[in-house]
């Protein structure tokens, strides 16, 4: 039987060359690893808590219909901070007066495999209801943005999931597969509309993963209404857990009865507790996140109660998100120059002289994803001018980060102890 050794060696050249110099195969301490099944890791890994954690679901195994979000290829064009502005841009690009020359040196579209500008411009003329394609594209944490969701000028646009997202009022979980990134894991997230691929994080092992909670009959097909995209041998197995009869719509009363809605919520919940993404952080790393199921009702009442003022919070749709505490007391240009965070203050500088007030290191420092939200947010509109609304926006975000904070703490303290029973 073969057998596998690992060692490191860390520092810097010299000292690795002068340590590779003087030792040899015999003379090095190894360690013997014993990879298995299905990953067969080369390094050391601390395996203690895998059978415990892989108790848990996987929420890929849970949502059964899902997929990454969606790739433009070329988001300068397709979306844009301004409806009115991106409705020209299209309307330019559809004109059969501009030539095709013209409308590349305009927006910078070049012809590549795959995808042709003039055969685009003919497949948006010929579509009499191309103004269906407006629509709004979850872009960043909190940085909901037009787009124009054409098949014509977007190069995936995985249809077989975002319809769901699109055909009425629907939910879904973002995550993703692994993690590149060290720290801690934070790659979790809610949308109710579609999602960019690098919604959670640009890192290209981080793509972003959707999984709609409710599926919408496709046309023409005789189902009447949605049905939760929900495994059954999950809505089992944690039906008899729990006690409870499961409802195929909404949310159930939590003492004989819960829903799709109560599932979202209470997962929702679980993956936002400090100690789940600690306790779990080796395996987090390598494969979707596995939810624990609890057979404790009260426990499973309150943390769908917690999930559910997240999923709203991050959805800005909580009334919690209209008592700002934050100011922004000079008036002036309010366009982005250089964001900059004075910490002694507690202020965020959008140029020399404007700043938003009152926002604390930790909120600051937050991270969803692969993201730091605060700064992200303000990074991305270098050069533009915020309006009102944008100014808004951004002191809903801090509420909503101080509002997560607060409730992510209170998660934990709601866990009795590890594993979840």
């Amino acid at each position: 039987m073969p057998k596998i050794y690992h060692a490191d060696l860390w520092g810097l050249r010299e000292g690795k060359y002068r340590v590779l110099s003087e030792t040899d195969i015999a003379s090095t301490e190894w360690t013997e690893l014993e990879p298995h099944s299905p990953f067969y890791f080369f390094v050391p890994r601390n395996e203690e808590l895998r059978p415990e954690y892989e108790k848990g679901w996987k929420v890929a195994d849970i949502f059964p219909v899902n997929s990454v979000g969606i790739v433009t290829s070329r988001d300068q064009f397709v979306m844009d901070f301004d409806k009115t502005s991106l409705n020209n841009r299209i309307t330019a690009f559809r004109e059969a007066l501009l030539p095709d020359d013209m409308i590349q040196d305009r927006y910078g579209l070049r012809d590549k495999d795959g995808w042709s500008l003039s055969h685009a411009r003919e497949a948006l003329r010929q579509d009499k209801d191309w103004q269906k394609g407006f629509t709004e594209c979850l872009y960043r944490p909190f940085d909901i943005r037009p787009i124009f969701y054409h098949d014509a000028v977007i190069e995936r646009s995985r249809r077989e999931v975002t319809r769901h997202m699109l055909a009425g009022e629907n939910m879904g979980l973002v995550c993703c597969r692994q993690q590149s990134q060290s720290g801690h894991w934070s790659l979790i997230g809610v949308a109710n509309g579609i999602i960019e691929c690098c919604y959670l994080s640009n890192k290209t092992r981080e793509i972003n993963y959707l999984f709609p909670l409710y599926l919408y009959p496709a046309e023409g097909e005789f189902e009447k209404g949605r049905h939760p995209n929900l495994n059954p041998a999950f809505i089992k197995s944690f039906s008899e857990k729990l006690g409870l009869k499961f409802v195929e719509d909404g949310k159930g009363n939590l003492e004989e009865t819960f829903g799709p809605e109560d599932i979202f919520n209470y997962a929702y919940a679980v993956f936002h507790s400090p100690t789940y993404r600690t306790r779990y952080a080796e395996f987090l790393k390598i494969d979707f996140p596995r939810l624990p199921l609890t057979s404790n009702k009260e426990l499973f009442k309150a943390l769908e109660a917690k999930g559910g003022e997240l999923v709203s919070l991050h959805l800005v749709e909580s009334p919690k998100l209209n008592s700002l505490i934050t100011k922004y007391p000079i008036v002036g240009p309010n366009q982005v120059e250089t964001v900059r965070y004075d910490e002694a203050d507690q202020r965020v500088y959008i140029n020399k002289s404007q700043y938003f007030e009152g926002i604390s290191p930790e909120v600051w420092n937050f991270h969803i994803g692969g993201y730091q939200v605060c700064q992200k947010w303000l990074k991305d509109r270098k050069g533009r001018t915020l309006s009102y609304d944008d100014l808004t926006h951004y002191q809903k975000i801090i509420v909503a980060l101080e509002e997560t904070i607060r409730l992510m703490q209170e998660i934990d303290g709601l866990i009795p102890g590890w594993p979840i029973e």
